[in-house]
């Protein structure tokens, strides 16, 4: 086969890798060709005579699929000498685990008591049925607060894709929950008893009835039958319903080729587990045979040293080490500032320097561990004309919560202020439509406006909260902090991953210690609205060229000539949240190993030595110290070019070590309470 020739020696093995011996597990490291190769392997079987019709290939995205399927049969083209004008073989079988799962479903309905004409709800039916069945229970009517229908789809959808226990998820995911475990399980039997009446599936009731197909031995007698070659991409992101799947379809691993990178397992939180991958080869009689592909064709020597020395210090994982044959480049920087604006002013003038060397903006990316971490690089990207596009995560200020508390901040200022005052008041449950327009008729008088009786209670702590800020004692940020802590339960009522926009929530406080009073802190982000900078640059013929700023979950796959890495510090990186079991923190260390590899030729690491938090006095003054990540200890320094413009106490080990009391994880920790009072 021609196309062999172009594949390097371990890409050839996994290519051509026989059927009849056994399962094959290729660990296709970053940057290594892992697309090529598979697509040679569904080449090389087709033209080894296995019939394309019986070929499946499972990926995570209809795009991956069609662009394997693609490739295959391009390169099936070339090997089999057909005509330009001819076709070559189909590959009817490539898709996701959804769309094969709705397929095979369709096939076998009435095997299961189901009709073949069932329908698939979105993601915003399946809401709105949820919703319903809540509401027909009475679940919302107890006098407690109950998880809305967002939330409560998100715990049904864990409990299906994990396939643990309603109490396993609601402790380790959802605890403030778990006073509700009765409601919710009456809530998700009468939720399935809806859609089964309906006939109608869900996309967490593809995976779960193709499972049951598979434990229906006629079934799974023909479907096992059906497919000789089952390919998997991206295994290390599977989650147990998937892997049971895949497993109970190849139950002896013949014909099994799994591809992915244990250091990339990085979607925990939709329920994916590094250990499917780990345990991988063991699953079968004998073990799978383990290729890694460790030759790297996008980063320079230098990135991948570092890269490989981060990852070297994992508790566990795949033995593979990243080598590239490409010229020697220049060292990482791990670069110390003073503080986050000091950050955003470097990452600026960099970025605009390697712009006038050639390097277009798009080949450049700033990348982070939480979409909350730009905000103040965006706010400095639009002072200075740079344009740009966000990925992944909520646009900062555009986000609901966001909006929501500074409509209350607006509204304290102004009582006049309807669009906030509307805003403000329907947060509170049992306020509508008819509610709202009696209380903006009623005036500025809160105290003295009488609320439907559902929303007395919720109404009069907004009331009191109301009277706090407007009263002349307030003091600023302080009060910021007062709207903070009557909001959180209401962000966990209205939001399933309330935890993951608390983290906004605080950098909105950060930000706030840089401004003097509230109304000039809500003035300036009114005039310079950092919703605008977190906007979509356009299209190329709009604006010739923009930044790409992204969340590192969603630079996954992505590669650029040149990366930043924001707040490569503890409490960031590894985040705060993610600090509590070691299979966290090591799932946070592959978080930095993948950023690291998406750079082809130049790297930094900001490290922001100090966050300003004026309002916590108790703690030590106008600033706390951040520690450098955990994941860069001193002795991977040597594969760093250590920069700091920090001033005094910043050597070529970086800044000096902060007391323990004042580290940033110190900082969040005194924000959530846990310090006790000022």
């Amino acid at each position: 086969m021609q196309a062999l020739a172009e594949l390097n020696p371990q890409q050839r093995q996994a290519a051509t890798h026989e059927g009849s011996a056994g399962p094959l597990l290729v660990i296709a490291g970053a940057g290594s060709g892992k697309t090529l190769t598979l697509a040679s392997r569904l080449a090389w079987l087709v033209q080894q005579g296995a019939d394309p019709q019986r070929v499946l290939l499972l990926t995570f995205s209809r795009r991956a699929a069609a662009e394997m399927a693609r490739r295959a049969g391009r390169l099936l083209h070339q090997t089999l000498g057909l005509p330009s004008n001819t076709a070559p073989p189909v590959l009817p079988w490539c898709g996701t685990f959804h769309s094969v799962g709705a397929r095979l479903l369709r096939e076998e309905a009435t095997h299961v008591g189901l009709n073949p004409n069932f329908t698939v709800l979105d993601r915003a039916d399946t809401q709105d049925l949820m919703g319903l069945t809540r509401q027909q229970l009475g679940l919302g009517e107890s006098g407690r607060r109950f998880p809305m229908a967002p939330t409560c789809l998100a715990i049904y959808s864990r409990c299906v894709n994990t396939r643990q226990t309603l109490p396993e998820v609601l402790a380790h995911s959802y605890p403030w929950c778990e006073t509700h475990e009765h409601g919710l399980a009456r809530l998700f039997a009468a939720f399935v008893e809806a859609k089964l009446q309906q006939q109608s599936l869900d996309f967490d009731d593809l995976l779960l009835a193709w499972w049951h197909l598979m434990n229906t031995p006629a079934c799974a007698s023909r479907l096992v039958g059906r497919f000789d070659h089952v390919l998997v991409d991206e295994v290390q992101d599977i989650n147990r319903l998937q892997a049971d799947i895949l497993h109970a379809l190849r139950p002896q691993g013949q014909g099994l080729t799994a591809v992915g990178d244990d250091a990339q397992s990085i979607y925990a939180f939709r329920g994916a587990d590094v250990q499917h991958i780990l345990a991988f080869p063991q699953r079968f009689t004998p073990p799978a045979t383990v290729v890694a592909l460790e030759q790297n064709y996008r980063s320079t020597p230098q990135i991948l040293q570092a890269s490989n020395a981060v990852l070297a210090l994992a508790a566990e994982g795949f033995s593979k080490r990243l080598w590239s044959d490409r010229a020697a480049g220049l060292q990482p920087q791990l670069q110390t500032v003073v503080d986050d604006a000091a950050q955003a002013h470097g990452v600026a003038d960099t970025v605009l320097a390697q712009r006038e060397t050639g390097l277009l903006l798009r080949r450049q990316a700033v990348l982070f561990r939480t979409s909350s971490h730009s905000a103040t690089l965006e706010l400095e990207l639009v002072r200075r004309g740079v344009p740009f596009v966000k990925f992944g995560g909520l646009k900062f200020m555009k986000a609901s919560h966001i909006k929501d508390v500074l409509a209350v901040l607006r509204w304290a200022d102004n009582p006049q202020a309807e669009m906030a005052a509307q805003r403000s008041a329907r947060l509170v449950p049992g306020i509508g439509p008819a509610a709202l327009r009696k209380l903006l008729a009623h005036g500025p008088d809160l105290a003295s406006y009488q609320a439907p009786a559902p929303a007395r209670e919720s109404w009069a702590a907004l009331c009191t909260l109301m009277q706090q800020l407007r009263s002349p004692a307030t003091r600023w940020p302080d009060d910021l902090k007062q709207v903070l802590q009557w909001y959180q339960p209401h962000l966990e009522r209205l939001h399933d991953d309330a935890r993951v926009r608390s983290a906004d929530l605080q950098q909105l406080l950060h930000m706030a210690g840089a401004h003097r009073n509230r109304q000039r802190f809500v003035t300036e982000l009114t005039l310079d609205p950092p919703q605008a900078s977190s906007d979509e640059a356009g299209p190329p013929m709009r604006d010739e060229d923009y930044l790409v700023l992204s969340t590192i979950h969603s630079a996954k796959g992505q590669e650029w000539n040149a990366v930043h890495i924001l707040n490569v510090v503890d409490g960031c990186m590894p985040a705060d949240m993610a600090t509590g079991r070691a299979a966290e923190i090591e799932e946070e260390r592959r978080l930095l190993y993948v950023a690291m590899t998406r750079a082809r030729d130049a790297l930094t690491l900001w490290t922001p030595q100090r966050f300003y938090v004026t309002q916590q006095r108790a703690l030590g003054g106008q600033h706390l110290y951040a520690l450098r990540s955990r994941f860069i200890p001193d002795t991977l320094l040597p594969h760093f070019d250590v920069q700091c413009s920090a001033g005094e106490g910043c050597d070529k080990h970086g800044p000096d070590p902060a007391p323990a009391a004042t580290t940033l994880m110190d900082l969040q920790a005194a924000m959530r309470g846990t310090f006790g009072t000022r």
